[in-house]
């Protein structure tokens, strides 16, 4: 087992620019300390330096990191790509081993609207549309219907409320600050 009765995980996934990094940051910013965001980039891209693969290093990261923070009574959110057949056994055993409340996320976002968000990005010049088209997934869901489907019609600011309550976050800004 891993955490606390006290810690909340959180699992936010979807395609490139669907606005995951961004959901994310908000949820940080709502607190001071006591939160920890385990970015799949900068692991994968960042530390190691390495390809999205099955079996790759950065998914041991990735879990290693999450279990780590939860271990030293942090919130957790793990968030990036994370597709489901390379990530999926990964992300089960620790939402399984997590002991307290954990939440999935996927931020459905379609192509053209990744597209035109990816455009706005300082690496817009770095990955180009065939990449995006190739690295694009419909609806990578893990199995069991666990992560809650979040349309790209929700505001910025809606889907961080959403996640800060789904996930009892919310509740616990005032007992941490």
């Amino acid at each position: 087992m891993v955490g606390t009765e006290n810690t909340r995980l959180v699992v936010l996934r979807g395609n490139s620019a669907s606005g995951k990094s961004s959901v994310a940051a908000g949820i940080r910013n709502c607190f001071d300390c006591g939160l920890a965001w385990v970015e799949q980039d900068n692991l994968r891209r960042i530390v190691l330096r390495e390809r999205d693969r099955p079996g790759a290093a950065n998914i041991g990261l990735i879990d290693l990191t999450a279990r780590y923070a939860l271990e030293a009574g942090y919130h957790v959110v793990v968030e990036g790509i994370l597709y489901a057949d390379h990530y999926g056994k990964m992300l089960a055993r620790l939402r399984a081993d997590h002991r307290s409340v954990t939440h999935g996320y996927y931020l459905h976002v379609p192509f053209e609207q990744t597209l035109a968000r990816h455009a706005t990005k300082p690496i817009a010049h770095e990955v180009s549309e065939p990449h995006l088209r190739e690295w694009y997934r419909e609806l990578d869901l893990l199995p069991g219907d666990i992560e809650t489907v979040i349309e790209a019609d929700s505001t910025l600011t809606d889907t961080v409320d959403r996640i800060m309550l789904d996930a009892g976050l919310a509740g616990l800004l005032t007992l941490e600050h």
